[in-house]
């Protein structure tokens, strides 16, 4: 996938050496470094300090997302890097068949979220490069304002299918100011400043043209695939296989998580963008703590 979109418009690493597994008995491969942050926590001091800063983080990732799903992958060889469409429905079903593999106990906001969601799968045009798991620390940033993004990272689980399925996992992992902090991925994004999910949809909508008349379900779909590996990291850390790593109450989080996606299904739709923009109007960097 880096191979493929060198020289596009989407930012990858270049490879420089690959192996089979010759030189240290394991297949690998060595990428170009590049200069940037990786964004979990706390901002790097001095950088993007302003909301209108942290709006543009917002917006560079966003297009750097609508740039991959206009790539088209018969031009740069990737036919044939997977099925164009019915990716919800796969997804859906996949992610079914995992929970009841690794429940341990009952959750029936999970079982109705999958049974909606199994009734009604996720739709949309398809043929487009997915990642898979685009998210702000899957991004390296560039570290001198504007922002830019140096390069996209972690490929591994990318295909071809739905780009609303990349859209819908984004505005899940983006966390709001206000929200429940998630036990087990990072939440930047909730450090006052970063615009809302709905800022970024409507973004992403401005950029494309694409119809989100479905993204909620796609949303949902998010959040029914992140209880089930909540889930499944509960079931781990029971059984002692974590290594020791701590997740605090991930029962709770599935409870959580799954609820979110009920209700999103309920909803029908993100809550209006308006909601958590940033006053265009305020000084940069007034609403923010000193």
């Amino acid at each position: 996938m880096q191979r493929a979109l060198a020289g596009s418009t989407v930012p990858v690493a270049a490879i420089l050496f690959e192996d089979a597994g010759e030189l240290i008995g394991v297949p690998f491969y060595v990428m170009e470094k590049i200069d940037g942050y990786v964004i979990r926590g706390p901002l790097p001091d001095g950088w993007a300090e302003s909301a209108d800063d942290r709006r543009a983080v917002a917006d560079v990732l966003v297009d750097t997302l609508a740039d991959l799903h206009a790539v088209d992958p018969d031009k740069i060889g990737l036919s044939g890097y997977g099925r164009p469409a019915g990716l919800g429905e796969r997804q859906v079903r996949r992610w079914s068949d995992q929970w009841e593999r690794s429940k341990s106990r009952e959750v029936p906001a999970v079982d109705e979220l999958g049974r909606r969601l199994r009734a009604n799968p996720p739709q949309g045009p398809g043929g487009a490069i997915v990642h898979g798991d685009f998210r702000i620390d899957n991004c390296l940033l560039g570290k001198q304002m504007p922002a830019t993004v140096k390069a996209v990272l972690d490929w591994e689980l990318s295909t071809l299918g739905e780009p609303l399925a990349d859209l819908g996992l984004f505005i899940f992992y983006w966390r709001e100011a206000g929200d429940a902090k998630p036990a087990m991925t990072p939440s930047p994004t909730m450090q006052p400043g970063f615009p809302s999910r709905a800022y970024l949809a409507e973004r992403y909508a401005t950029r494309t043209g694409a119809d989100l008349s479905d993204l909620s379900s796609w949303v949902a779909l998010a959040h029914f695939k992140s209880a089930v590996i909540a889930q499944g990291i509960a079931a781990r850390v029971q059984a002692g296989s974590m290594a020791g790593q701590q997740f605090g109450d991930i029962g709770a989080e599935v409870d959580r998580i799954a609820a979110e996606g009920l209700a999103l299904l309920t909803a029908g739709s993100l809550p209006p963008a308006a909601a958590n923009m940033p006053d265009v109007n305020r000084r940069p960097g007034s609403d923010l703590p000193r």
